[in-house]
């Protein structure tokens, strides 16, 4: 008989921690910006959808008794504000209007722009110069002064500022459509197609807009981010929702008047808001390495 050779048991078993690990690995592809970003966003999504059955208090009751009631109080994880309402109450109501502030804008600005930049880019001659001199014109004031100006000529309101917000995000997105539609136009298929002698709609829904989804969909993540800010300074100023809806911005404008005996009351609506636009930065920085090949390899050449 032939004597079969054993096989090493190192070997024959491979290590089940460094098996499982690289399947954890290649399950989140290397992306944890991402899932850090996406926990976040989801998390107050959830929190928004469930806010009336798990808030421990009515967000509008006010308690002249409780003004400015410390964090960890007795009925108030997060303490009361100037008027002894329950501040994580309000946070989590105001979740509701935090996402609609931030996401209608975006979406509204990603489809205005981007019809008026894929039709600037794809016809080009006076069409483009036109669109381009009048999104000059609106880069050269800052974004928040511009917002300021539109929301105070339509006066105060959540429309008002949505409209603000819009109006002051169209140019971005149109640039990048235009920027993009004049680089594709320039791609042998899409020539190929022309003297195939396909429609102009057909050539841009079909051959161009695809190609677009990728940097539109990083940007708009990216934007929603900055909406949360924007959409928060506005409010501060008195020009979103007005009193006594549960606004994020309002709920930090309302807290100066305590910064000095509760400093809570201001503090926790401002980390509110940071955490909240840093998670859609994450999610939208996440998103680009996922879409963009030479991004992701180039972080993992730096790990």
């Amino acid at each position: 008989m032939t004597a079969t050779k054993a096989v090493p048991e190192a070997t024959a078993v491979p290590p089940v921690t460094a098996g499982l690990r690289e399947r954890l690995r290649a399950a989140r592809g290397g992306n944890t910006t991402a899932i850090i970003g996406g926990a976040v966003v989801a998390g107050t999504v959830l929190v928004a959808l469930l806010a009336p059955w798990i808030a421990p208090a009515d967000p509008l009751a006010t308690d002249p008794a409780a003004i400015g009631l410390a964090p960890f109080t007795d009925g108030h994880l997060l303490g009361t504000d100037e008027v002894g309402r329950d501040i994580l109450s309000r946070l989590m109501h105001g979740s509701r209007l935090a996402l609609l502030v931030a996401v209608v804008p975006t979406l509204l600005a990603l489809v205005i722009g981007g019809l008026l930049g894929l039709v600037s880019g794809y016809a080009g001659g006076w069409p483009d110069s036109v669109l381009m001199r009048v999104f000059d014109v609106m880069f050269s004031f800052p974004g928040i002064l511009l917002a300021l100006g539109i929301g105070v000529a339509l006066g105060p309101g959540l429309t008002s500022m949505v409209i603000a917000m819009v109006v002051v995000t169209v140019p971005e997105f149109g640039r990048i459509v235009r920027g993009s539609v004049v680089s594709l136009r320039q791609e042998q298929y899409v020539e190929a197609a022309a003297v195939l002698g396909y429609r102009h709609r057909r050539i841009a829904l079909r051959h161009i807009v695809p190609n677009l989804l990728g940097p539109l969909v990083v940007f708009a993540t990216l934007q929603t981010g900055r909406n949360v800010i924007l959409g928060a300074s506005l409010a501060f100023l008195g020009l979103g929702a007005q009193p006594p809806a549960p606004d994020w911005g309002q709920m930090l404008s309302g807290g100066r008047a305590l910064l000095v005996t509760s400093p809570h009351v201001a503090t926790v609506p401002g980390l509110v808001i940071v955490v909240l636009a840093i998670g859609f930065n994450l999610l939208g920085d996440g998103v680009r390495d996922r879409l963009d090949p030479r991004s992701r390899t180039a972080r993992r050449g730096r790990s």
